[in-house]
């Protein structure tokens, strides 16, 4: 080291906060980019410190999405707000039946927040990509007054390409095809909501995030031919996805209550809280509807998978020109599902 050679000094993760310094393109911006970001989510893209990645592109449909996460709190059990923008985002580029390949994430941080929580966030982030195996290649930072946001939001974007032929659309759904959940639902939107509120259960109630794309692949696989469309229940949960899919379509659905897959405690917690699981948002589920013909081979495969396990059929497109969601009930009879006129549960994801 020479004597005009500057001290590197590291961030003080433990005790030290985010200032407005760390937002406006100096040393210090660097220095919370290379100790957090770049450490959480190293790879050769980020590396080479160009303000946009560059990378081979493959054959087949490419698929775009992007999404911002702004839930509260920021830490919930389990997950956080970067687990979920990373399995978020895969999610919806493996919705159309796509490989994902590469994420990018923006970061709006308030000034003020614990240095130590946009570690934790950054490395869950880093964390989720390398197990999805889909890397973060670039993104950005800013920060802003005290004030001015709610700790921290976190913007991503990501790229994916889908199998050639493989063409899945929300208004291809025809009477007669069937309805299939992933597994149970409402786990996130309880788990969210009891930490916000304080809640304690006798069973503490887990979020479900998780990147779907390795069941997504599998179900291609035994059925893409079949497959009409497929989406994840986020805000709105089970009862906007399929009122949405209706709409679009032109259809209506008959589901069973019986045959829809909720946890005893998320069932009880919402009886508590007087939500209806139908409406509570989900982030490690999947809706797919597929041909009759079809049907019982991908819920097989489904099942087969870890993250499909409970998978269920719940019930049928049919023929309507009101495009209703009906749902016959545990006791026998029969109510309209609609989706919700307000907001049920405010920052969800």
């Amino acid at each position: 080291m020479t004597l005009d050679t500057p001290i590197r000094r590291k961030l003080d993760l433990k005790n030290g906060r985010v200032d407005l310094s760390h937002g406006a393109g100096g040393r210090a911006m660097g220095q919370l980019i290379e100790d957090i970001f770049l450490e959480a989510f190293d790879n050769a893209w980020l590396r080479a410190g160009n303000d946009q990645s560059a990378f081979e592109v493959a054959a087949g449909r490419m698929v775009m999405t992007t999404d911002a996460y702004v839930v509260s709190p920021i830490f919930f059990p389990g997950g956080d707000i970067g687990s979920l923008a990373v399995n978020g985002t895969i999610n919806d580029v493996a919705m159309a039946g796509a490989r994902p390949l590469y994420l990018s994430a923006s970061f709006v941080i308030e000034e003020g927040l614990p240095l130590a929580d946009l570690k934790r966030v950054a490395a869950s982030m880093g964390e989720a990509s390398r197990a999805a195996g889909v890397p973060i290649i670039t993104g950005d930072t800013k920060v802003v007054e005290r004030g001015k946001a709610d700790k921290l939001f976190v913007s991503t974007a990501g790229v994916g390409v889908t199998p050639p032929g493989l063409a899945l659309s929300s208004d291809a759904v025809r009477p007669g095809d069937v309805a299939i959940v992933s597994g149970t639902i409402g786990d996130h939107g309880v788990a969210v909501m009891s930490k916000r509120e304080n809640l304690e259960f006798e069973t503490e109630i887990l979020s479900d995030t998780a990147a779907l794309h390795g069941l997504v692949a599998d179900m291609v696989a035994a059925a893409a031919a079949g497959l009409r469309v497929m989406r994840d229940p986020t805000r709105g949960g089970l009862a906007a996805t399929l009122n949405e899919l209706a709409h679009q379509s032109g259809v209506g659905f008959s589901i069973e209550e019986d045959a829809i897959p909720v946890r005893a405690e998320v069932a009880a917690a919402c009886e508590l809280l007087g939500l209806d699981p139908l409406n509570v948002a989900n982030e490690g589920k999947l809706v797919a509807i597929v041909a009759a013909d079809s049907a019982d081979r991908l819920l097989a495969a489904m099942k087969a998978h870890p993250l499909g396990a409970r998978a269920s059929i719940i019930g049928r497109a049919v023929g309507d020109p009101n495009r209703f969601v009906e749902m016959r009930t545990a006791f026998g009879g029969g109510r309209i599902v609609d989706w919700l006129a307000g907001e049920q549960l405010p920052r969800i994801c």
